[in-house]
């Protein structure tokens, strides 16, 4: 089965890659007068709608029994057995503005499990993958987590909340510990590309609350393929749909979520 998984996981790059040269192109002509509001500070545009449509075509004919789970709602049915979790998209707003990072996620479900993982952050054309007990890598060479055991040394990541304002109290006393104790605390503005640099070691822990599964999939399986942890914020193991997560190398992990639960009781 771990072959099978390295196969869809291979051709699932391609399939990112070709997504986010699309992307690409299409930005050189992009203009405001191209956006759509989904919510408050939600955004959307035909590129994030014709990419998925694009990828799950493309998925389609990979593995056709399967079923999707993707951020615009193109062919939302559910697989007996596989689903893909995609994000066309991530990283609407930074793409919309013009700046470099944003991201396609695609991860795979089997039986619910997470099996495979792509993340291609398309600004610096690099593709993070995985697949289940197979490593992780980017761009070809093999990836791990950071080893750094001391939150001094440590630069974190976070994601800005932009409509739900609920834990707004609890995240700002996090974010200020985290200012006080840390090396620095990054917001890159795509969930899928933090994950992606936690694997490889770039950030040496992520947090972040109200994302969606399309968000995380792909990243968490892996910055886990990395050698690194995944959670939601009690330690469980609800990160995919539970809207939060927490993601580390081993050695700060219980550090950083001891301090989450305290601001977040």
């Amino acid at each position: 089965m771990t072959s099978k998984y390295k196969e869809l996981c291979l051709a699932t790059c391609e399939i990112a890659r070709k997504a986010g040269h699309y992307m690409a192109v299409e930005r050189k002509s992009f203009d405001d007068s191209k956006i759509e509001t989904k919510g408050l500070h939600d955004l959307v545009s035909y590129v994030d709608k014709t990419s998925e449509e694009q990828i799950i075509k493309a998925l389609q004919v990979l593995l056709p029994e399967s079923g999707f789970i993707a951020e615009e709602g193109t062919n939302s049915t559910k697989g007996d057995r596989y689903n893909w979790v995609i994000d066309p998209l991530d990283g609407t707003t930074n793409y919309i503005q013009g700046l470099p990072i944003y991201s396609v996620s695609i991860g795979l479900l089997d039986n619910d499990e997470l099996v495979l993982g792509v993340v291609y952050e398309v600004g610096h054309d690099e593709c993070f993958y995985a697949w289940k007990d197979g490593g992780a890598f980017m761009n070809g060479e093999s990836i791990y987590v950071s080893k750094k055991g001391d939150i001094q040394d440590s630069l974190l990541a976070t994601g800005f909340p932009y409509n739900n304002f609920n834990k707004m109290d609890s995240f700002m006393k996090f974010l200020e510990w985290t200012m006080k104790n840390a090396r620095g605390v990054r917001r890159l503005g795509s969930a899928a590309a933090d994950l992606a640099y936690v694997a490889c070691g770039r950030f040496d822990a992520f947090w972040e609350y109200d994302l969606k599964p399309w968000d995380v999939a792909a990243g968490a399986l892996i910055v886990k393929e990395a050698g690194g942890i995944v959670t939601d914020c009690n330690g469980g193991n609800n990160f995919l749909f539970g809207r939060e997560i927490i993601a580390s190398n081993k050695h700060i992990e219980k550090l950083i979520l001891e301090k989450v639960k305290e601001y977040n009781p």
